[in-house]
């Protein structure tokens, strides 16, 4: 059995443009300086060597994951850590040619000798990053870690010890797949979002979670509102030009309001069009993930690159379904959408570089299908049913970002996870689940299979398809 899995681990806030090349080489190089401090090494220390693998060497300049490390060790938060002063900390680094280690010890760092991309893949995982750290007596410590998608990040020892050790979930109701989870709302007469609140009440406080919940959606919200109101063309060399804001200024006129709470308002009083409706929620998903290709804050759901599905859906809900709906709906939404993440991590894997997109875009609109299923009624078992319909769309979705940005087909791909995830929550909603003939846990398994037959190339390392078939310098 599995360790017990949050909604909080699933919604985690943080920096794009990627969970796994971003936010979890910087949660790494976090772990890394704890890790010294732990051993009273970090004041010892005179230098850092960081050695990235796999994926995260292929795609690591077009993800920032240099950038992301270099934050990391310099003691900054990616939850926290105000966006307009990231280029400047970097650009610090860089003319000095010094990193202030933990905010606490200055030695010397050369981000182009002191970082290197190595092509190779380790064993464990293709998303692998060594640190060495540099004593004063003449010695190292050394740290592997690996970034297995949304933002995790293990080391190899922990797993395998947990292979040779069952650690017991503390939840009162611990839930390692669909099946399980179904039947624990049989036996107890509740709700998917009802089970996934008791077991969240075993961790934190009804406070804690209520204050966590509205955080992330309010992260979530900001973040379309940032997008929806930000000209220009995203960094990374692409061109690629927003189009959230012409898209939003087509479709909401001059209306006028101060704040993202008053702006959503302003958007439940425009009417909307039956042909408006894919646009507004095209809309939605453009703008978090422009935000996240330009590192901005977004919300992993369950990555940084397939961020803008569940927040657009849950604004569909919001803005088109149920005008009425408040705090409770968002909170149902978001404890259902982070179970079902739990779920596929589980049994599969929210990893590009492990899976392809299906791990990312395909998971993310299973998540917000299965939760838009169940705020606008839907039994438990039509629940599973929009998840397993929605990820049954996906199978096979490959990942081949261009010049390994976060962009193209990327961005796009959001809109389009999001429209499939409203319409398999509208086909689950029709369908008497007795009539269902794929469970979501075998959806899971084949993706799994499909994600271990998949080639290399379409898993996050930009060898094949879009990434190039497309020269980034036509572009």
């Amino acid at each position: 059995m599995e360790e017990c899995i949050s909604v909080f681990d699933m919604l985690k806030i943080g920096v794009g443009p990627s969970s796994s090349h971003t936010l979890g080489p910087w949660r790494a190089a976090e772990r890394f300086l704890e890790e010294l401090k732990t051993q009273n090494k970090l004041q010892a220390t005179t230098r850092v060597k960081v050695d990235l693998y796999g994926s995260l060497s292929l795609t690591g300049k077009g993800h920032a994951t240099d950038l992301a490390v270099m934050l990391g060790l310099s003691g900054q938060d990616p939850e926290y850590i105000p966006i307009q002063n990231i280029a400047g900390i970097i650009k610090t680094i860089e003319d000095k040619n010094e990193i202030i280690l933990a905010n606490e010890v200055t030695i010397p760092f050369y981000f182009l000798q002191d970082i290197t991309f190595n092509k190779n893949f380790l064993p464990f995982h293709a998303n692998g990053l060594k640190f060495t750290a540099f004593l004063n007596d003449d010695s190292e410590y050394e740290a592997t870690f690996y970034s297995i998608g949304g933002g995790f990040v293990v080391k190899e020892e922990r797993v395998n010890a947990q292979k040779k050790h069952e650690i017991k979930c503390a939840f009162p109701y611990p839930i390692q797949n669909a099946e399980e989870l179904l039947n624990y709302t049989i036996d107890l007469n509740k709700s998917i979002s009802e089970i996934v609140y008791e077991n969240e009440k075993s961790m934190r406080s009804e406070e804690v979670i209520h204050t966590e919940l509205m955080r992330i959606w309010n992260t979530m919200l900001e973040c379309m509102h940032i997008g929806c109101h930000s000209e220009g063309i995203l960094p990374g060399g692409l061109n690629v030009r927003r189009r959230a804001f012409d898209m939003h200024q087509g479709l909401i006129g001059l209306a006028n309001y101060s704040n993202p709470q008053e702006w959503l308002e302003q958007i439940r009083k425009t009417e909307v069009k039956f042909r408006q409706i894919l646009k507004w929620v095209s809309c939605f998903a453009l703008a978090v993930n422009e935000v996240n290709a330009a590192l901005g804050r977004v919300v992993t759901a369950p990555t940084n690159g397939s961020a803008g599905v569940i927040p657009a859906v849950l604004m569909y809900y919001l803005v088109i379904e149920n005008h009425n709906a408040g705090e409770k709906e968002i909170k149902q939404f978001l404890m259902v959408a982070g179970e079902i993440g739990s779920i596929f991590k589980k049994g599969s894997t929210i990893s590009a570089a492990m899976g392809g997109c299906q791990a990312e875009i395909g998971v993310s609109s299973a998540m917000a299908a299965a939760a838009l299923c169940e705020v606008m009624g839907g039994t438990p078992d039509q629940v599973l049913m929009a998840a397993e319909i929605a990820m049954e769309h996906h199978l096979g979705l490959t990942c081949d970002p261009i010049g390994g940005l976060v962009q193209i087909p990327c961005i796009e791909r959001n809109t389009m996870g999001a429209i499939k995830a409203i319409n398999a929550a509208e086909l689950a909603m029709e369908t008497d689940a007795k009539n269902a003939k794929v469970p979501l846990d075998k959806v899971i398994d084949t993706m799994w299979q499909t994600a271990k037959d998949m080639n290399s190339k379409y898993k996050e390392t930009s060898e094949g398809g879009l990434a190039v078939a497309v020269n980034m310098a036509d572009c």
